[in-house]
């Protein structure tokens, strides 16, 4: 049921907002329905638009299509996650790109010196990297939702080896492997408890 403040400014509806937040589960097994590169290619042109520090956009993705690709990634996940790869219609690889700098001049052409101002240094690309990557997974995930499918992420397995494997000759980092498709029988797990808004905010 919706609160006051909630119904007094929401813009959503409760149904979408329960789609994307309330009623949203971490998927764990998927029907046979395909999800087909048109599918994917929506995704990235919806939450593209997602806000990232000086717009670098670092993301970088792996769509694991083919029987031998999904080989080579299943035996570097956590065993327990492995049957969920090999099931999933889609399974998509997140990484953060540490060359997205590269991109800025283009990317940021309200200050283009930003390239060199700011992240002329490894260590503080990595970590920019990685923050605004997690930004992008997060808004992908919501994607995923808002489109009608369920998405199973998962940061279990070997992100040394999938950055190799999958990324040979980049300065890539792996972060997230996320399936996707429709939920099948059994898709979820017991709902997880979540922290109230006192445990998480101060007002100050």
């Amino acid at each position: 049921m919706t609160n006051t403040a909630e119904s007094e400014t929401s813009v959503l509806d409760a149904r979408a907002m329960d789609l994307l937040f309330r009623e949203a589960r971490t998927a764990n097994a998927f029907t046979d329905d395909p999800v087909t590169d048109d599918d994917i290619q929506a995704l990235y042109e919806l939450i593209k638009w997602g806000p990232t520090a000086f717009n670098q956009q670092p993301l970088r993705g792996v769509v694991v299509r083919s029987e031998e690709a999904r080989a080579r990634l299943v035996p570097l996940m956590w065993e327990s996650n492995q049957g969920k790869v090999a099931g999933a219609p889609a399974v998509l690889i997140l990484a953060a790109n540490n060359d997205f700098h590269e991109h800025l001049p283009e990317q940021f052409p309200v200050f283009p010196e930003a390239k060199d101002v700011f992240f002329s240094e490894r260590e503080a690309r990595q970590a920019s990297a990685i923050v605004n990557t997690s930004l992008q997974i997060g808004y992908l995930i919501l994607g995923i939702r808002a489109l009608g499918f369920a998405a199973g992420p998962m940061n279990g397995f070997d992100s040394e080896a999938v950055s190799k494997e999958f990324f040979s000759g980049q300065d890539v980092q792996a972060l997230v492997v996320v399936n996707i498709g429709k939920p099948g029988p059994n898709a979820w797990f017991p709902r997880l408890p979540r922290l109230t808004f006192e445990q998480v905010f101060e007002v100050v």
